[in-house]
């Protein structure tokens, strides 16, 4: 077949959060089944970041912009002309619709709040080409900029999903809210995320020797973006409330990944305020290598997120076999129960379940075995199967 994927951010620009790293694994995966692949994404600075790396010989130009095949699949980074956040206007998208769309038997729109998936809905429709829209757990507008959002979905989103072939949903939670938010019952897939675990794990100590944190000391990791919706602040909070040793090593909380709307200095301010500065990190973005030795080094992951359709650094972290503390309003919950601890995302329950994780290394150890096994239950083949599954029916039927 051949399958278009559109997606406002996708690899190298893994600044963006989970998005690029999910769009990419499924693309790749159906690649490796012998399907055509194209992903059509937004230029975020392509020249800037392949500059003096070995990916200069991947990328080429092209009427539509950069291109870039790799593992079977092939990329296409529309020039951006304006940017307000994650948002883009991508003029040559038309250029590219007219030229391009008939070639696709399918097409999976990802994600909400831009205007490149949109467009792409819409020739869709004039076409009566088969698409499927993913929202990625953007469906409610919960935090930043509500209003906007709301006028998003009266403008574009609506129709976007209403002409979908199918609404796709990572979690019976995110079922449930695009139930709750009247989408049919009957259009709605489930297809969960999976992880990709690499071959080799980084050994230990490394991302240590990057945040000044001894070998011997505990480690508490809180990766993503620092957003308000990851609710990075929470976890600060009950940290402040356990132990700030156990058995005689210094507890330590780090928090890895970019900052959203100057949470990272609110975090700061806090810390100073909790007096727990002296014992808070804060690392910046990691991706790739540096990504897995985080996980690697952590003794404690958390995922504190008020909401959260799947949530896979949860599931990277336990894969790493690092024990998980996950609130129950993330869909990767269910299945990392014995991983770890599932809590209400509540600052009460986060203190309750990191004093006992802390306070007890055999549990820790034991829990990390879990996790191994639980994360190695959540790979890409299954999903990727369904998908695959899901567009031949699709592309058959039109």
């Amino acid at each position: 077949m051949r399958i278009l994927n559109v997606t406002e951010s996708y690899a190298p620009f893994y600044e963006f959060g989970g998005p690029p790293a999910k769009v990419e694994a499924l693309s790749r995966g159906l690649a490796d089944r012998g399907n055509e692949v194209t992903v059509l994404t937004v230029d975020w600075g392509v020249a800037k970041r392949i500059a003096g790396t070995a990916r200069e010989k991947v990328f080429t130009q092209s009427a539509f912009g950069w291109e870039a095949e790799e593992r079977g699949v092939r990329a296409i980074y529309l020039p951006t002309w304006l940017r307000y956040r994650a948002t883009s206007w991508n003029p040559a998208i038309g250029r590219f619709l007219r030229r391009r769309l008939r070639d696709f038997d399918v097409v999976h729109v990802f994600g909400l709040y831009d205007l490149l998936g949109p467009a792409v809905a819409k020739a869709c429709r004039r076409l009566n080409l088969p698409y499927v829209a993913e929202p990625i757990g953007m469906f409610l507008p919960i935090v930043r900029n509500v209003q906007l959002k709301r006028l998003y979905h009266f403008l574009y989103g609506r129709k976007m999903l209403a002409g979908a072939a199918r609404v796709i949903a990572t979690s019976e939670q995110e079922i449930a809210e695009l139930a709750s938010g009247g989408i049919s019952s009957d259009k709605i897939v489930l297809r969960r995320n999976g992880v990709v675990r690499p071959e080799k794990l980084p050994e230990r100590g490394k991302f240590r020797e990057l945040t000044g944190i001894p070998r011997e000391d505990v480690v508490v990791l809180f990766l993503g973006r620092l957003s308000e919706k990851k609710s990075p602040d929470l976890l600060l909070k009950a940290f402040s409330k356990t132990p700030s040793q156990v058995g005689g090593r210094a507890v330590y909380l780090v928090f890895a990944g970019p900052d959203e709307q100057g949470m990272e200095t609110k975090l700061k301010e806090t810390a100073r305020a909790l007096r727990v500065d002296e014992r808070v990190r804060f690392s910046g973005a990691v991706f790739g290598e540096e990504k897995w030795a985080a996980y690697r080094d952590a003794d404690v992951f958390v995922l504190p997120s008020q909401n959260e359709n799947f949530g896979n650094t949860a599931a990277e972290a336990a894969a790493a076999g690092t024990p998980v503390i996950v609130t129950e309003n993330c869909g990767v919950a269910a299945l990392l129960a014995e991983a770890g601890r599932i809590v209400p995302h509540e600052e009460g329950a986060l203190v309750k379940a990191l004093d006992e994780l802390l306070q007890n290394e055999t549990l820790r150890e034991r829990l990390g075995r879990e996790a191994v096994k639980a994360a190695a239950r959540i790979s890409w083949e299954e999903p990727v199967s369904e998908a695959e599954g899901l567009y031949r029916k699709l592309a058959e039927n039109v």
